[in-house]
């Protein structure tokens, strides 16, 4: 069993997740929270997938981190995004030790697709790991499935209202939730939708 939480499937599905995943852009699944993001600086992309995100990010001029368990998707997606800017780590949640080995903080964190992995004692560590991660002034988006669970995935259904409390016992403010439909059209199919929140660290 893997020491990561809720990468079973992925590894099997990766050929297919890649076509998925890389099919949305950046902008598309992002959209919320565009008007949040920084120009440039340092960013963390935590369960990065195929590498959509991270390479988005590193064009938009930030240094990525890019943390992704899974090795069949992180090897695909070094080669798919070679950016430099880009730096891979075999490292997940819910304690992120690769990632604060680093000893450095981020701008941004997206945790994309990736809390409802965790099982509600995973979740208390992960927020715990993760918001310490977030720079003064920084943003924390956090992504929160809703619908039904594929078959052979591991997956929990978890309120906002616990992310925001956790969240804000690490210090960060919430400064969005809200619903939002699923851009792929499979997850649409099946009822899935979404609900995103994200954070600052500092005064409102």
């Amino acid at each position: 069993m893997s020491a990561f939480s809720g990468t079973d499937g992925y590894a099997a599905e990766a050929p297919v997740l890649f076509r998925r995943y890389e099919a949305r852009s950046f902008e598309e699944v992002h959209a919320s929270i565009l008007d949040l993001l920084p120009a440039g600086g340092r960013a963390l992309d935590v369960g990065a997938g195929t590498g959509r995100d991270a390479g988005a990010l590193a064009r938009r001029g930030s240094a990525v981190t890019a943390a992704e368990p899974t090795s069949e998707l992180r090897d695909g997606a070094r080669r798919l995004h070679p950016e430099p800017e880009i730096e891979w780590l075999n490292d997940g949640l819910p304690d992120l030790a690769a990632a604060h080995a680093l000893d450095t903080v981020f701008d941004v964190v997206l945790c994309t697709a990736v809390w409802m992995h965790l099982d509600a004692e995973e979740r208390f560590a992960a927020m715990a790991a993760v918001a310490p991660l977030v720079e003064p002034g920084g943003l924390l988006s956090i992504t929160l499935r809703r619908g039904p669970v594929p078959s052979g995935r591991r997956m929990f259904h978890v309120q906002s209202a616990e992310t925001i409390a956790q969240a804000q016992a690490g210090g960060l403010r919430c400064v969005l939730d809200r619903d939002e439909p699923s851009i792929g059209e499979e997850n649409r199919a099946v009822g899935v939708t979404w609900r995103r929140v994200a954070f600052r660290r500092g005064p409102s």
